[in-house]
């Protein structure tokens, strides 16, 4: 004889699985990488600096 199963428990679990892959599909779709995100700050930080460089001090 099989072990009973919790209804509930195996909706929720289906609809956390279902949840994650969306998810997954929406960061596939409009995320950026690691690697984009890091370039993207460093540039920032390049820009802020040189900005800074230039600053007039009184």
């Amino acid at each position: 004889m099989s072990t009973p199963v919790n209804l509930n428990r195996a909706r929720k679990a289906r609809a956390r699985d279902a949840e994650k892959r969306k998810a997954d599909a929406n960061a596939a779709k409009f995320g950026r990488s690691g690697a984009e995100k890091r370039a993207e700050a460093a540039r920032t930080r390049a820009e802020r600096d040189r900005l800074d460089a230039h600053r007039r001090e009184e």
